[in-house]
Parts: C-alpha cells; sequence; structure tokens
C-alpha cells in the first residue's frame, strides 16, 4: 500500500469514527403524531438535530390520538398535534405551540371551484349544501371526507372555529384514519372535498387547495391574518419523562434561528413571529361566528395559557383577557377589530354566565363545560357520546333536522339548562277549541304579515335558508339578520323577512 493511500485510509477511518461519534452523542427520542406535523415540522428539523450531534429520533407518524396517548403512557417522548388539549389525561402533558398553520379544504384539481364562502363551508358540514352546483361548479353531489378520530388535531380545530366546539358531529360519511389517508382519497374522487393543512398537503399536485371568502392559504396570508382559518402546531411532552431535558433542548432547537428556517421552508410561520395572530383570535372567532350564525367561543382562547404566558407574556395574557369576554357580534357590516369592541357591541345573552355541569354514570366527557345555553342527559342507557345533546337546530323546508328529544327524568331536569327555541317566529299559544276557527285564521294572518314594514320582502320558500335568501336578493347575510331581528340563521316555511331597507 503506498504512503498515499495509507493516509488516504486512515483519514477515512477517522472521519467515520468521529461521525459515529457525533451521532451516536445525546438519546434517541421517539415522536409519534399527526401526519401534518410530521410533514412540516418534525422530519427536516429531526434531521438538522441528528446532523448537528444532539441525539438521534425515531419517528412514527400516525394520527393525533395515538401521539398523545403514547406521551401519556411513556412509549414516546413527543407527539404531535394541530389542536391544544382538551382535557382528561391532557392536562397533565404540556402542548408547547411551535408554528402556525393554515386549515385548507382541498379537492381534486379539475374541479371547477376555486373559492367558497365561511359559510357555505359550514353549511357543508352541517349537510344543508350537499351538491356543488350550489358552489358554482357540475350538477354533482359533494363528496364530504373527514378523518374518523374525535380528537383529530386538523378536524377539531376546524369544527371550533366553525361551531364553536371541536367535537360538533358533521355531515362527513367518508371516514379515514389521518389526513393522509383522507388526502389520498380526494386525489382519486373528482368530487371529493375533505380538510388538511397548508403544510401538510405540501406541493401536492394531485390536490387543489381552496381559497376562503376570496383569500388564498398561503404563507402570508396566514402570518398578516387574512386567511381567516390559522390554527397553532404544538408538540406534545411529559414533564415527568426521564428524557424531559433532551426534549427541551429540541424545543428549543425547533424554535432556534435554524430550526425557524425549516419551518418556513414549508410554508409554515414560527410562533413567534405570529404573536398579532395569537392577541386577535378571539376576535377572529367572533367575526366567524357572527358570519356563520353561531356563538363564538367563551373563556377558551386558542393558545395553551402556560406556554403562551412563557412565550409570550404581555401577548398571551391580552388575548386570555379578551377571550373571556368575546362574543359573536350579530350587528351590521364588518366586526370590530379587537375582541373587546367585539365585546361591547355584542348583544347580551341571557345564558351568557351559566355553567352547565352534568351527572352521568356513562362517562365525564362534559365535566366543567362552560357554554351559553347546555342540554345533556345520561345516555348510559342509549350509548353513543352525543346521543341526547342538544343544542341550536336548522330548520329546512320547514321541519327541523332531527327529532326532538324525549322528555327527560326528574334527575335529567335538575342538572339540565334548556336550550332556547330557535325558530324566528313568536310561538303561539294553541287556541281553544270553541274559538279555533277564528283563532287559526287570526294565526294565519299573523304569521304571513310581514316582519318589517317598508322596504321590500320576501317570503320564505321550500328550501331556502338565510344564506340563499340574502345571495338572491343581493344583500349582506348580516344585514338581512338585523333588519329583521334574527337571532341566528333560521328561518320558517312562509315565513315574511324584509330583504331592503326601501
Amino acid at each position: 500500500m503506498s504512503l498515499r493511500l495509507a493516509r488516504l485510509f486512515t483519514a477515512t477511518l477517522i472521519g467515520l469514527s468521529a461521525s459515529a461519534t457525533a451521532l451516536a452523542a445525546g438519546p434517541q427520542l421517539i415522536w409519534r403524531g399527526d401526519v401534518t406535523t410530521a410533514r412540516g415540522v418534525v422530519t427536516d428539523v429531526a434531521k438538522a438535530y441528528e446532523k448537528a450531534g444532539k441525539g438521534k429520533f425515531e419517528l412514527q407518524p400516525f394520527n393525533t390520538a395515538s401521539g398523545i396517548d403514547a406521551v401519556a403512557a411513556g412509549t414516546a417522548d413527543l407527539a404531535g398535534s394541530a389542536r391544544p388539549g382538551i382535557g382528561g389525561k391532557e392536562q397533565s402533558l404540556t402542548f408547547t405551540p411551535v408554528a402556525w398553520d393554515g386549515l385548507v379544504m382541498v379537492t381534486y384539481p379539475s374541479n371547477p371551484v376555486s373559492n367558497i364562502t365561511l359559510m357555505q363551508l359550514h353549511e357543508i358540514y352541517m349537510g344543508h349544501i350537499t351538491n356543488w352546483k350550489e358552489l358554482g361548479g357540475d350538477d354533482a353531489p359533494i363528496n364530504l371526507y373527514a378523518v374518523a378520530s374525535p380528537g383529530d388535531g386538523v378536524e377539531w380545530s376546524l369544527r371550533k372555529l366553525l361551531f364553536g366546539r371541536g367535537n360538533q358531529p358533521v355531515a362527513a360519511p367518508r371516514l379515514y384514519v389521518n389526513q393522509s389517508k383522507l388526502e389520498e382519497g380526494v386525489t382519486l374522487d373528482r368530487r371529493g372535498l375533505g380538510a388538511t393543512t397548508l403544510a401538510g398537503m405540501g406541493n401536492n399536485a394531485k390536490l387543489k387547495a381552496l381559497s376562503i371568502d376570496g383569500v388564498k392559504p398561503t404563507a402570508s396570508s396566514i402570518a398578516s391574518g387574512a386567511y381567516p382559518l390559522y390554527t397553532e402546531l404544538y408538540l406534545v411532552s411529559n414533564d415527568a419523562s426521564p428524557k424531559a431535558a433532551d426534549v427541551k433542548e429540541f424545543l428549543a432547537f425547533v424554535t432556534s434561528s435554524a430550526g425557524s428556517s425549516l419551518l418556513r421552508a414549508h410554508s409554515l410561520v414560527p410562533y413567534a413571529d405570529g404573536t398579532a395572530l395569537a392577541s386577535g383570535d378571539a376576535a377572529r372567532r367572533a367575526k366567524i361566528a357572527s358570519t356563520v350564525g353561531t356563538r363564538a367561543t367563551v373563556g377558551q382562547p386558542m393558545t395553551t395559557p402556560t406556554v403562551a404566558a412563557a412565550a409570550a407574556p404581555a401577548a398571551a395574557a391580552e388575548a386570555a383577557k379578551e377571550s373571556a369576554v368575546a362574543k359573536a357580534t350579530p350587528g351590521k357590516g364588518k366586526a370590530p377589530k379587537t375582541a373587546a369592541a367585539a365585546a361591547a357591541a355584542a348583544e347580551a345573552s341571557p345564558f351568557a354566565h351559566v355553567i352547565a355541569s352534568v351527572t352521568t354514570t356513562a362517562h365525564q366527557a362534559f365535566r366543567g363545560v362552560r357554554v351559553e345555553a347546555f342540554t345533556a342527559s345520561d345516555n348510559a342507557k342509549i350509548g353513543g357520546k352525543f346521543a341526547k345533546v342538544t343544542g341550536d337546530a336548522v330548520t329546512v323546508a320547514g321541519k327541523p333536522t332531527a327529532k326532538p328529544a324525549a322528555a327527560p327524568s326528574a334527575v335529567e331536569k335538575a342538572n339540565t339548562v334548556e336550550t332556547p327555541k330557535v325558530s324566528s317566529a313568536p310561538v303561539k299559544a294553541e287556541p281553544k277549541k270553541a274559538e279555533a276557527p277564528k283563532a287559526v285564521a287570526k294565526a294565519a294572518a299573523a304569521e304571513k304579515k310581514p316582519a318589517a314594514t317598508g322596504g321590500k320582502t320576501y317570503k320564505v320558500a321550500s328550501g331556502d335558508t338565510l344564506y340563499s335568501i340574502a345571495k338572491r336578493n343581493n344583500v349582506d347575510v348580516n344585514q338581512l339578520r338585523a333588519m329583521n331581528g334574527l337571532k341566528d340563521n333560521n328561518v320558517k316555511l312562509g315565513q315574511v323577512l324584509k330583504v331592503s331597507a326601501r
């Protein structure tokens, strides 16, 4: 062997030895969680972490629930989630927000529909809009896809924004185990529609992301707050874990300049760059709630309070203070710029301070729930987590969408706060038999009487919704609601609405 060859061989061995030493440095960390966080946050950052000689990673992307369960059980050191903790055993875990991502609706690339409104999205999930032609597309049914797990981060966060609660049942019969499988289903279905994240879908040319209210989901529109469906991505850890110190070192690496650069490469906004998104979250939710006709979330800020306080004390404290008082503004025009202004402008609700609690032998899923009006009863006998939960109903073609619940028992009455009637027309007492003809005639006349005098009116026909009436008469849905003194989006067959001031 020549001297030069020997030197090269020796240098190679030294280099390999140094590399092995670097890779061996630090413990191996196991990460498990949703595929969207894996794609956007963990995969590239973990590679850079290993390359820096800080430790090794084993990645197990699957779904949100499996990751959180694994961290709680001690079989994983970190989990990924597109939602905050929602109680139970998750209260003992730490949810650290590391980035902002966009919740996006994806469909088949050749679908002619490129934009939908928040109201249309709400109605699709409620099962009131079921055909693409109602959105300006082909005359074909909308095949709505969703992830089966009730605790999935993407589904939970989207439903929280649209309905005020992340566990809202929706009209999505096609269910998958995670976003990856959902996306695969949409790429094969020209009529498909489903939710994922901007970073999660990446540059997948087989998927088309829809704009919301004319705003395309991009890193810049998310960072500015112009795109309304933004959400936080979390890394979940257990402070009681024997590897807690190593996990904190990795979290520091994710939020470092090197980690932030990798996040931006996946169209993510590093968490520290989005303090304005956190402070404006309550006002955003109030605006969405006003638009779709639901109630804004009260007392539940998006950001995990302890984590936010550590990351940005002033912004988090202000966000928590504002979100505790923010309500949906049913009023006119644009929503107020701040949550405090939204709360001041909102109409006082007789249920604003109701705290509902439920005693049940079936489960404790609703313990400590704080809402404006909440009705629930023990479902141990019939099963089903939401089997007897009642809330605002939507009237379609003059008929309620769901059958009324059975009369509650004495125990249920003691533990129940009844949800108010949702029909916009006042309920009239049943006339006495002797004067039935005259009373019925009066009731019918009152029913046909316009909601307001003066201006153009419209009589609700079969299949009408408040949104379709507003669109047909070229009026904003918020103005239509205000002109007729409506508290929500419910309309009744035969009801006469005022659709213009003159």
